[in-house]
């Protein structure tokens, strides 16, 4: 895989080609700024720019304008090769605060490790309702610490209106959830982006996460996507590496509230 070649086409197709995340939403493009807006419910925020050290400025004081008036908390999702290089300095003056640094990892489907299986006693069941949805969220809280409300009205949102833009799996021990995880599908691109997978304390370290890794990755063979993209934590990045992922940048979240 050449990842300069990869990461070139995932700023293309999935930054600044981005398609909206699901219904309700829309992507815009406002200069050399393309951003997302939709519900207080929805992501907002910013997929990609392409400023320089003469317009940087004024495009950041224009979106904080804009999702100000819309009364909407946004990021603006910052990669490591963004430019001008000092993009990160400049958000942070204008009241943007920084959230944990991931490394953006890619991986191709075809020479993937996808032999992974769950554990003895743990099922792999695809999520397809309401009562899935709940099961995936409520492993989301335990697992982050976070509330699941917004993931809870995304996927439920998703699988209402297209369905075949999302795969959510929860991980089942005797019919305890116990891990959980979701990709996202965007048609007419090679890739299929990994989500939330995290894992209640007590079952960690017992290759659940491995296993729902490859699972998904086998659905996005089956569907025809090239590459897998992952945000990865310092946690999950040498198990991604393991599989056969590569790093390709960092990104962080600067998020600002108005």
């Amino acid at each position: 895989m050449d990842h300069a070649v990869v990461l070139a086409l995932y700023d293309r197709d999935m930054r600044a080609g981005a398609r909206p995340d699901g219904p309700g939403v829309r992507v815009e493009r406002a200069g050399s700024v393309v951003r997302q807006v939709g519900s207080e419910q929805d992501w907002n925020g910013i997929l990609w720019s392409g400023l320089d050290e003469a317009d940087a400025d004024a495009a950041i004081a224009e979106q904080i304008t804009y999702f100000t008036g819309l009364r909407r908390t946004f990021e603006w999702k910052l990669y490591g090769h963004d430019l001008p290089v000092d993009l990160e300095q400049r958000l942070r003056a204008a009241g943007f605060a920084a959230e944990r640094e991931e490394t953006l990892m890619a991986g191709e489907v075809a020479v993937l490790n996808l032999d992974a299986e769950p554990p003895e006693g743990v099922r792999l069941v695809t999520v397809t309702d309401a009562a899935g949805v709940d099961l995936v969220t409520g492993v989301h809280e335990k697992a982050f610490g976070t509330d699941g409300s917004r993931l809870r009205h995304r996927l439920l949102a998703r699988l209402a209106a297209d369905p075949d833009t999302v795969v959510a799996v929860v991980a089942l021990a005797g019919g305890v959830p116990v891990s959980a995880a979701r990709m996202e599908l965007a048609p007419g691109t090679r890739f299929a982006g990994l989500w939330g997978g995290g894992t209640v304390e007590g079952w960690r370290g017992r290759g659940i996460y491995r296993a729902l890794v490859a699972h998904r990755a086998r659905f996005a063979a089956d569907r025809g996507y090239r590459y897998l993209q992952v945000d990865a934590s310092g946690q999950s990045r040498p198990i991604l590496e393991r599989l056969g992922f590569a790093p390709l940048t960092t990104t962080t979240p600067y998020v600002y509230e108005p």
